[in-house]
């Protein structure tokens, strides 16, 4: 006979708990799954018998009687982690210590050019699988971020990737792969990674801004993810900020995304070289078949001091900065992170949102708001399909896994 309904489950959640705290003793555990003392240590000691859990030793002294601390080992469950953007997916396994298992592997897929995309995605999941060499039993899930209207509760993509007999994206993942399967938004799970591993931990209100080829948001409101209704919360990139009349990728015009995307700042970055502007830049890397690539070369340039790319970066931000400007009067946060493939700018973003703030902002409303980069940077999104699972681990049942 299998174990217990109810082991089992306390078993995850403790799986769980160490996997997004690395490290807890017995009574924090306690506390986290609501379960006693006495039932939380006999289960821990299953746990540690099965050799999933081990002792990590005492806890710093604060003065009492240290705790005896626990974590996990790395190889007691793994996650395929899905990362997409409109133009690039990356795939990697992550381990129980949230480590990278194998190498992060990049597929250029244009989603709006690849009606396959889905085939494409299961069966370079199911290389990987096989070349890592680790047994699929191991493997608890598949957690996938991608951009678009997602509606992670029903696991369908309403602006990319369609299946036309109306089936779930993440069904049909998890019908190729025999794995569970969960798909979000990704500026959601920024937000989730920032949330449970990144700048946003222990934090009550957070605002994690995805600086990609949109601007998104992931909203951190008491502590928790919040989504909305349907998954749709934060779509920062389209607020009406301007009367620019240029058409937005959602059908509307004056949309923030269109004077501050990294697609706005390639554009005008390739614009600006044709014009003769002085640059450190080659012309030659900013082409509209790899955008990823004009883009990593533009950032590069800023980095570096690149005055035109400083600049180029510094005009985004300040505009970004005025929909901050917004976010800070409506929803006070403690904190605006700047995360995702844009954040590896660095601090070129944070003077000129400062500078808009500064404009545009009340200033007791934005006194106790503090601005970061994130720790994360552009593995925020694999991250948080990692943790997408986990947060589900408790729902997967014991045949799926």
């Amino acid at each position: 006979m299998g174990e217990d309904t109810k082991e089992v489950t306390y078993k995850k959640a403790i799986l769980k708990q160490l996997y997004f705290h690395n490290s807890l003793s017995c009574a924090e555990l306690s506390d986290n799954i609501s379960k006693s003392v006495p039932l939380t240590t006999r289960i821990l000691n299953e746990l540690i018998e099965e050799g999933n859990v081990v002792e990590t030793g005492y806890a710093p002294s604060n003065g009492g009687r240290r705790p005896l601390m626990f974590s996990l080992k790395p190889n007691v469950a793994y996650i395929v982690s899905v990362a997409m953007d409109q133009f690039v997916t990356r795939i990697v396994i992550i381990d129980s210590k949230n480590h990278y298992a194998t190498e992060i592997e990049s597929v250029e897929l244009p989603l709006t050019k690849s009606p396959d995309a889905l085939n494409t995605i299961s069966k370079r999941i199911q290389k990987i699988i096989a070349k890592s060499g680790i047994a699929k039993e191991k493997i608890i899930g598949v957690g996938v971020g991608m951009p678009g209207f997602v509606d992670f509760k029903k696991g369908i993509n309403y602006t990319f990737l369609q299946i036309k007999n109306s089936e779930s994206i993440a069904d049909y993942l998890s019908s190729e792969l025999e794995l569970p399967v969960f798909i979000d938004n990704d500026s959601s799970l920024i937000g989730l990674a920032e949330l449970r591993f990144g700048s946003a931990r222990n934090k009550n209100n957070a605002m994690v801004i995805n600086m990609g080829w949109g601007v998104g948001l992931g909203m951190i409101l008491n502590g928790s993810l919040f989504r909305g209704q349907n998954g749709f919360a934060g779509e920062f990139s389209h607020i009406p900020l301007f009367t620019n009349g240029r058409l937005c990728g959602c059908g509307k015009t004056g949309c923030l995304e269109t004077e501050t995307s990294l697609s706005v700042i390639v554009e005008k970055a390739r614009k600006g070289l044709s014009e003769g502007k002085a640059s450190e830049l080659n012309k030659s890397l900013l082409t509209a078949e790899h955008p990823h690539q004009s883009c990593e070369a533009v950032t590069a340039a800023a980095r570096s001091g690149d005055r035109f790319a400083v600049q180029l970066f510094s005009e985004s931000a300040y505009t970004i900065g005025r929909g901050v400007a917004i976010l800070i009067h409506l929803l006070n946060p403690d904190i605006i992170i700047l995360s995702g493939r844009g954040s590896l700018a660095g601090k070129v973003w944070e003077a000129p949102i400062q500078h808009a703030l500064n404009e545009h902002c009340i200033p007791r409303l934005a006194a106790n708001t503090e601005i970061e980069i994130s720790s994360l940077g552009y593995e925020a999104e694999l991250i948080g399909a990692a943790a997408l699972v986990m947060e589900n681990y408790g729902k997967i049942s014991s045949k799926q896994n």
